[in-house]
């Protein structure tokens, strides 16, 4: 399960960043997570409840937003989220490789007190 060394990154920079910030504690950890990540919101939840015991973030709560897929048609300039199908623009009918949301895997924001 590779969502507990992902968690345990995230928690890393959260960590650095309350102690930058002089913090006694982490209340809430949010990502951002793309639905081409290959991460499971499942798993990373149960992950963050292991790897925050006995942290500042123990107890803290963790948010997860999922980001979809959205890809670029180069020809006609559009933006569209593929289907189940694939990846063609509704518009021009197109196929797309282009893809401009929905691999990233980011902390999104901290609240630390």
């Amino acid at each position: 399960m590779h969502e507990v060394s992902l968690m345990e990154n995230a928690l890393v920079i959260a960590l650095n960043y309350a102690a930058r910030e002089r913090a006694s504690r982490i209340h809430q950890i949010a990502l951002r997570v793309g639905d081409l990540s290959g991460v499971e919101p499942d798993a990373l939840r149960f992950a963050f409840d292991v790897v925050t015991q006995g942290t500042i973030a123990e107890d803290a709560q963790l948010s997860i937003q999922s980001c979809p897929t959205v890809c670029y048609c180069n020809f006609c300039q559009t933006h569209f989220r593929p289907t189940e199908l694939g990846y063609e623009c509704p518009t021009c009918q197109t196929w797309s490789m282009s893809i401009v949301q929905g691999k990233e895997l980011e902390l999104a924001s901290l609240e630390v007190s």
